[in-house]
């Protein structure tokens, strides 16, 4: 018996038995989303409608506003607020029903290019067992609830690797550069783009940011000017460095010492080793023409070396499942830790981080985020190759002991080429 087949037989095989187990784990998600987690709101989309609302109609500056009652306002770049701009003419209300449903195309197109066609070999009863396992991982609920921006992130950048991990690559590149347009951290797969040697796309990449910010700037040049020059450098605009639900490098040290600063010496020498760890098994998932993993090394990284990455900026672990998930060996060992990223875990040290039991577990996702940058598996796919149909592409020729090429050659695709045109189809698994 094939090990596919078994993994199969597990599965309810009649739709009585499919729809009483997805209204099961529905029912567990609602008990768990209602007991266990905060829901956030709307809060984030609450800055982003009030500050453009604000500038449009009532003469406001974009980086002066705050929500009614708090200290928090608009932190993003400027072509952030432009690219928010429609929402000034809409209410709060239809705001919210338009962010779910961007996040729904967003979702559509993470699961599309992480998990292939896994979901939809299963039907509704596929898709709903992966929205039922979403819903309980605490990052993407509170980006929803927070109606906050970073699965659209998220999907503009994995079109990328999409692109490029099937040889698609003439666009690779735009959606890197739109999200970091939008938000900064993203900006580092435009140095991921440049340790895989691909000019083209980290051109690309730069343009369109470079382009998106020009435009910002002639539309709104006043804010333009006060974030370039003032907001950007201002971390305490975000919120407090230690704050449980920072969970960074910088975040770690902010804990330790508080109420005092963190030392930026020690916290920059950190930054550097991560950074060379990261370079070090992002090319080699690159010579392996693995994209899945080293996207996902990439958003590891970004997570860790950013000041202050919120519990909700996690979302960029999932292309780290993805990569686990190819491996039935490890399903022990992923199940468990994307249980602990749905168990909120980190919020039992909210009002006091201090202490051995307060260090280890006020860091639980920082923890887990660099012991999967340290030991995620890359450069590697389990199982046989199904070649892809011959496509014109800007790909290399097919590596050679002598002389490892980055990218695949046109008929002879990558691991993660594979992986994400077939993931999920028996042999392989998605993200």
């Amino acid at each position: 018996m094939s090990a596919p087949d078994g993994r199969h037989r597990l599965l309810p095989r009649t739709d009585r038995a499919r729809v009483a187990l997805v209204l099961g784990l529905a029912l567990v998600v609602t008990v768990f989303t209602a007991t266990v987690p905060l829901l956030r709101d709307w809060f984030d989309l609450r800055v982003y409608h009030g500050t453009v609302d604000t500038w449009v109609h009532h003469g406001g500056r974009v980086y002066d506003y705050r929500v009614p009652g708090t200290p928090y306002g608009f932190t993003y770049p400027p072509f952030a607020a432009v690219a928010m701009l429609p929402m000034a003419w809409v209410g709060l209300r239809t705001a919210i029903v338009l962010c779910l449903g961007l996040d729904l195309v967003a979702l559509a197109v993470v699961l599309f290019v992480l998990a292939g066609p896994r979901p939809r070999r299963h039907g509704w009863f596929g898709t709903s067992l992966v929205l039922c396992a979403l819903a309980l991982f605490e990052p993407f609920r509170d980006t929803v609830s927070f109606g906050q921006v970073n699965l659209l992130l998220l999907a503009l950048v994995l079109a990328d690797a999409w692109l490029l991990a099937t040889g698609r690559g003439r666009w690779a590149g735009a959606g890197i550069g739109l999200a970091a347009a939008v938000k900064l951290t993203p900006a580092i797969f435009i140095g991921l783009l440049l340790l895989a040697r691909r000019w083209r796309a980290a051109g690309l990449a730069t343009a369109v940011a470079a382009a998106a910010t020009a435009a910002a700037a002639w539309v709104a040049p006043a804010p333009s000017r006060f974030y370039w020059t003032e907001a950007l450098w201002d971390t305490s605009r975000v919120g407090r460095l230690d704050y449980v639900s920072n969970q960074s490098l910088q975040g770690v040290l902010a804990r330790l010492v508080a109420p005092h600063e963190p030392s930026r010496a020690l916290w920059a020498l950190l930054v550097l080793a991560v950074l060379g760890v990261w370079a070090v098994r992002a090319r080699a998932a690159v010579r392996a023409g693995d994209w899945t993993a080293a996207f996902a090394v990439t958003g590891l990284t970004a997570c860790l070396v950013s000041p202050i990455t919120w519990v909700h900026h996690l979302v960029w672990l999932l292309p780290s499942f993805a990569v686990l998930l190819r491996h039935r060996r490890l399903l022990p060992l992923t199940a468990a830790l994307y249980g602990l990223l749905c168990s909120s875990v980190v919020w039992l040290w909210f009002d006091d981080a201090s202490g051995v039991a307060g260090f280890v577990g006020s860091n639980t996702y920082v923890w887990i985020t660099l012991g999967l940058l340290l030991r995620l598996p890359v450069g590697q796919s389990p199982g046989p190759r199904r070649p892809l149909s011959r496509r014109n592409s800007d790909t290399a020729a097919a590596p050679t002991p002598a002389e490892p090429a980055i990218t695949p050659a046109s008929d002879q695709p990558s691991p993660a080429a594979w992986s994400f045109s077939r993931a999920g189809g028996g042999d392989a698994r998605r993200g």
